[in-house]
């Protein structure tokens, strides 16, 4: 069993399924929904689609570059079947998720820390931009009263401080 990948989305393609097409120099585009077929033949640019992978790994959204891709590759070349390759196969396999899983979360990780960084950045430089909306009004007029009370004293003593002069 052959699980193909979609040449627009990368997403998986199990057999029986998705959509094949054959251009007239025998090149095989396999795609797994109609909706990668529709973009494709509207010659749309998988790296500009949002939801698409290529988007995802040329966005820095995604861990583009990793050693443990090259055992995803696809081998042409078939292998005589032998037990015990098999079996050690099927453990590096389940090895080489974990690895990959372990990488990725830690790629996940480092990028959520750098995202709240700069998140926090921008709030506080918002805040420092608007800080006159935050501030309490009622503390405002408390303060604004407290200002015209003591120019109303300054002035009422101004004159009485003359005339005993």
């Amino acid at each position: 069993m052959r699980i193909e990948k979609c040449y627009f989305c990368s997403s998986s393609i199990y057999p029986g399924h998705g959509i094949q097409f054959v251009r007239n120099d025998c090149k095989v585009f396999r795609f797994c929904r109609s909706k990668c077929h529709k973009a494709f033949k509207k010659k749309r640019n998988p790296r500009k689609i949002r939801w698409t992978k290529a988007f995802r790994k040329s966005a820095g959204k995604e861990l583009a570059v990793d050693p443990s891709f090259e055992f995803e590759r696809k081998r042409d070349v078939p292998v005589k079947y032998n037990r015990q390759l098999w079996t050690k196969t099927v453990g590096s396999i389940k090895r080489i998720e974990q690895v990959k899983g372990r990488r990725q979360s830690q790629f996940i990780k480092n990028r959520m820390r750098a995202g709240q960084k700069l998140a926090d950045d921008r709030h506080v430089k918002e805040v420092e931009d608007h800080i006159h909306l935050i501030e309490n009004p009622v503390i405002d007029r408390k303060k604004m009263l407290e200002k015209t009370r003591a120019k109303r004293k300054v002035t009422r003593k101004a004159p009485a401080a003359m005339e005993t002069e």
